[in-house]
């Protein structure tokens, strides 16, 4: 389980990478022609899905193997 919840992480903080570099892409991008900033624009949604779609079979893995949710329940109120 160690293993997979390394892999997880992992999975998270290159998400979380991504979508804080699509503002960079955009400026990376501005010179090239609208048609190749297209496409760079949906290469990147394209490997945001495909990263987003990993985690959550992860998750769903380390779910079926340990047999609880992915977050814990909420703490009872006062």
């Amino acid at each position: 389980m160690l293993n997979n919840d390394f892999r997880i992480a992992k999975v998270q903080r290159t998400l979380r990478w991504f979508e804080q570099d699509i503002p960079l892409l955009d400026m990376r991008v501005r010179d090239l022609s609208k048609e190749r900033q297209e496409s760079a624009r949906e290469f990147a949604a394209a490997l945001i899905d495909r990263t987003r779609a990993e985690l959550e079979r992860l998750i769903r893995e380390r779910e079926a193997e340990t047999g609880e949710p992915a977050e814990p329940p909420c703490e009872p109120a006062d």
